[in-house]
């Protein structure tokens, strides 16, 4: 009797522990102290604006898990970052990554820090660095999660597409602690309306929230990702609608044009209309993007077939 409870709590618990990845299971992104911090003041709290639907004052960075049902895994995995414009962190994640789990795609929501001075050593690297840590975690738990540690890539939407090609092009810019020297360079990317220039087409509120009101050339340069394109980028899918006057197209056509250069695979579609941050509701396309964007990933070997169980 006392073998069959044992039993039947093993299950339940398992069961559980499925049911929450596959429903979003929130883990930190640190296990010990959070690099580049700095004690917050005992006012600095975060907080979620339900009616608004975004969170402000984050420095704790999170990983929320989604992962497809039992056994329509393929391995591959994607780690996603809102919008925001380095302001707030929109809480747009779980809908986009239920898309790909959807498809059998594991997703990670990242909830990265804002930067801030309060809390930060240096602001300007902190959301990199939670980039940077979040492909090391899931790497490094590649078993853990089901995962192709060469099947991981990167969706980024707006600010979220400024950290994300950020990451991708400064491979050799390491801002974490990387002693078992973890593979850091995403297998490819997919760029929603990005921010990508911070010299070309400014983005003046953004540029300021990561780098403060007079930001050297230098910094200005370095954060201008198009500008840091070569051969090693990962291969990137964009997605910008021709009218969005928050973050000009011409953002995704400098790093459209810059892979084409590198001769890096990439595909790019603008769309006639839509303005930004359309995520999955654009007025007339609705998620059609979504679809485009898997058919790339399986043209470029991402693809959705169910990886084979050991």
């Amino acid at each position: 009797m006392k073998t069959n409870f044992f039993v039947l709590t093993t299950i339940l618990f398992s069961l559980a522990h499925i049911s929450s990845f596959a429903q979003g299971k929130v883990v930190p992104l640190y296990s010990g102290e959070i690099p580049n911090s700095k004690k917050a003041p005992s006012n600095f709290l975060e907080v979620k604006d339900t009616s608004r639907g975004y969170f402000t004052n984050v420095s704790i960075p999170t990983l929320t898990v989604f992962t497809p049902k039992k056994g329509a895994e393929n391995g591959t995995a994607v780690i996603i970052f809102t919008s925001g414009g380095y302001r707030v962190v929109v809480d747009e994640g779980e809908d986009i990554a239920k898309a790909f789990t959807n498809k059998g795609i594991t997703a990670f929501v990242l909830k990265y820090r804002l930067p801030n001075d309060t809390i930060m050593l240096d602001k300007t690297i902190g959301p990199l660095q939670d980039a940077q840590m979040a492909i090391k975690h899931i790497r490094m738990n590649a078993r853990k999660y089901n995962i192709d540690t060469d099947k991981i890539g990167f969706v980024g939407l707006s600010a979220g597409g400024h950290l994300a090609s950020t990451e991708a092009t400064h491979l050799n810019t390491v801002v974490i602690d990387n002693k078992e020297n973890i593979n850091l360079r995403p297998d490819f990317m997919v760029l929603a309306y990005p921010v990508i220039s911070f010299t070309h087409a400014k983005v003046n509120a953004t540029i300021a929230k990561l780098l403060g009101a007079n930001p050297s050339e230098d910094s200005l340069n370095f954060f201008s990702n198009e500008k840091h394109v070569s051969i090693n980028t990962p291969p990137t899918f964009l997605i910008h609608a021709g009218d969005d006057e928050r973050v000009s197209v011409q953002h995704s056509l400098l790093f459209y044009e810059a892979l084409q250069k590198a001769k890096v695979k990439s595909e790019f579609h603008i769309l006639q209309s839509g303005g930004h941050g359309f995520a999955l509701e654009h007025e007339t396309r609705g998620d059609k993007w979504i679809y485009w964007c898997i058919d790339w990933l399986n043209e470029n070997g991402f693809g959705i077939q169910t990886k084979k169980q050991n």
